[in-house]
């Protein structure tokens, strides 16, 4: 237990906690009615998202590995909790969320927390967009009042049922949700300090319980009243069978609240200048979401606003995150009753603008505007999350996502034939060197440049064999810019030397790097090849290739592919016959 607080309060002092006080209840105040409205639009009692804040707040910064970390319920997870709510029931809910919080403390346990950053850019932002766009429309209906309206799994049931109740349309909603949305907007321009969804919704609810009692819906009318005091310790029904039924969607909400909390983390050392540890963080995740289905609580992670708040404000520890959880419990023990008296009105434009801040819409149009494979990747996440589902969506992306890259890094990889050029002083090989009239036809040479893995390994074997038009008697390769290799393409070179080999030829292979040979080495090819046959430079390779050249077939030849050739095709001049040395530059 040591190590979460090791090294988090050193030099901590009474100025620090007094930063702390400040921005601890700062953040509690913006994060009362956000959990609130988080846990309505995911289908549940508005309470859950306040026992939420409270007990996994406490946990995330107390075990988190950052040091601003803000955790509570967020709107990145509205459709994947009212999809799960609605398919399996609230009490299933609380067992997926404790088995998730399992997962993710597994996950850091086996650091596995710097596996996040490798999902796709095009697939963070495709379906965070996504998500922005479901908890806009699911509030359509509580901003215009409409009543009737049955919740579907799918984006579409619920645009149909908007139009469907569309005649039931209260004015008085209307009227109360614009009163909120005008104080939302202009409240940062005129009272920067004091949170505007807080007056958004104090005002805007006072004007219908004094303008227009009884005419719109309110949180206690619609939930009942909520109660001042937090539930009593409660283990969620865990079976085996009930692990087995919940595997999948608690292994959602796992990978969503890993990658949401340590996107979080990130913004908050951008901002802060410290440095988060990732799978600390996932442990704190993984204590939060195993302790709040405890008390009712839904899952939580990172939430990214509230973080920025809480940095923004003056924060200096991660007990700020605790100063804001106990913040939020004693409000819940004096003014729970005033909270039910809450229109729903009032609560829709609050996560509407939560949406449109999250909706990453500067990024994702500029993304779209490379029209490259990643807006491809981008599009499709984004539709899928819209029209499916959030798991759909994220692996149709993420496979996606596989296929363009492995076809980027097969595009990469270039075989090129090359001979020395003379005009160079050096006799540096060059491509265009080679020529129909200058060509040895004892001694290949082939450049292989790029990664030789399972996407690539065809067009090694492919290229060479497609521009050798003779079975030469020595093919050199130069593999010193391959700095990859895996077992497909060691299989694919090992069909070229085992082709050469049997034609009586031998391969030469010139600069090979440490990861290609150590895989020649382990498969057997590096003995196949010959231990001789391996060389330091190219210039090496073809002197070693030089002296092994058949100089009867020499005789006579006019390719001049070598300075060599000029004397090895004269009858008077043939070193490989009358043991002559061959120049010095090779040698």
């Amino acid at each position: 237990m040591r190590r979460f607080f090791s090294g988090r309060f050193d030099g901590y002092s009474i100025q620090d906690f007094r930063g702390d006080l400040l921005s601890g209840i700062i953040v509690g105040v913006i994060a009362i009615p956000l959990g609130m409205a988080f846990a309505i639009a995911s289908g549940v009692k508005p309470e859950y998202g306040i026992y939420t804040t409270i007990i996994a707040g406490i946990c995330i910064s107390l075990f988190g590995g950052s040091s601003f970390q803000i955790g509570g319920p967020t709107g990145a997870f509205i459709p994947v909790l009212l999809g799960i709510v609605m398919t399996y029931g609230y009490e299933n809910l609380l067992v997926a969320g404790f088995l998730a919080g399992v997962m993710l403390f597994l996950m850091g346990v086996c650091k596995l927390g710097s596996l996040i950053k490798y999902i796709p850019r095009p697939v963070t932002v495709g379906f965070t967009a996504g998500i922005a766009v479901i908890i806009f429309s699911g509030q359509i209906a509580n901003f215009l009042g409409l009543t009737g309206i049955q919740k579907h799994e799918d984006f579409l049931s619920n645009m149909k049922e908007i139009f469907v109740h569309f005649d039931t349309l209260n004015y008085y909603s209307i009227a109360t949700a614009a009163l909120c949305l005008a104080l939302l907007l202009l409240a940062p321009r005129y009272l920067p300090k004091i949170p505007g969804s807080l007056i958004g919704l104090i005002i805007s609810s006072m004007a219908a319980a004094f303008l227009f009692p009884d005419k719109v819906a309110t949180i206690g009318s619609t939930f009942g009243p909520i109660p001042s005091t937090l539930p009593s310790l409660h283990l969620p029904d865990i079976t085996w069978g009930n692990i087995l039924y919940l595997l999948q969607p608690a292994f959602v909400i796992a990978m969503l609240g890993g990658i949401e909390s340590l996107l979080s983390a990130v913004v908050a050392d951008g901002m802060s200048g410290r440095r988060h540890d990732s799978n600390r963080e996932l442990i704190g995740q993984g204590i939060a979401n195993m302790a709040a289905p405890l008390f009712g609580g839904i899952p939580a992670t990172g939430a990214i606003a509230r973080t920025a708040t809480n940095i923004r404000s003056g924060a200096r520890s991660p007990l700020s995150g605790v100063i804001h959880g106990v913040f939020v419990l004693v409000v819940l023990l004096l003014l729970a009753p005033y909270a039910s008296a809450i229109p729903l009105a009032s609560m829709a434009p609050i996560l509407m603008v939560v949406a449109w801040n999250m909706s990453e819409r500067r990024e994702f149009i500029r993304v779209l505007k490379t029209r490259t494979g990643d807006s491809l990747i981008l599009l499709i996440t984004f539709l899928l999350t819209v029209l499916t589902n959030l798991t759909i969506a994220v692996e149709a992306g993420l496979l996606l996502a596989a296929i363009l890259f492995v076809k980027r890094m097969s595009d990469i990889l270039t075989v090129t034939k090359v001979l020395p050029n003379p005009a160079n002083k050096h006799k540096k090989v060059q491509a265009d060197i080679v020529k129909a009239g200058r060509d040895c036809p004892q001694i290949s040479i082939y450049t292989v440049e790029g990664p030789l893995f399972f996407g690539a390994g065809q067009l090694l074997e492919s290229s060479i064999a497609g521009t050798i038009h003779h079975r030469p008697h020595t093919l050199i390769l130069r593999m010193g810019k391959v700095q990859y290799i895996d077992t497909t393409g060691e299989a694919h070179l090992s069909r070229i030397v085992r082709t050469v080999q049997s034609r009586g030829g031998t391969i030469l292979v010139s600069g090979i790097q440490a990861q290609p040979l150590e895989v020649l080495r382990r498969t057997g090819l590096y003995e196949g090849i010959g231990s001789g046959h391996f060389f330091g430079h190219t210039g090496d390779a073809i002197n070693f290739a030089l002296s092994r050249v058949d100089a009867n077939q020499c005789l006579g030849c006019r390719q001049y592919a070598f300075e060599e050739c000029v004397r090895l095709s004269e009858p008077i001049d043939r070193p490989a016959a009358q043991g002559q040395q061959l120049p010095a530059h090779y040698q």
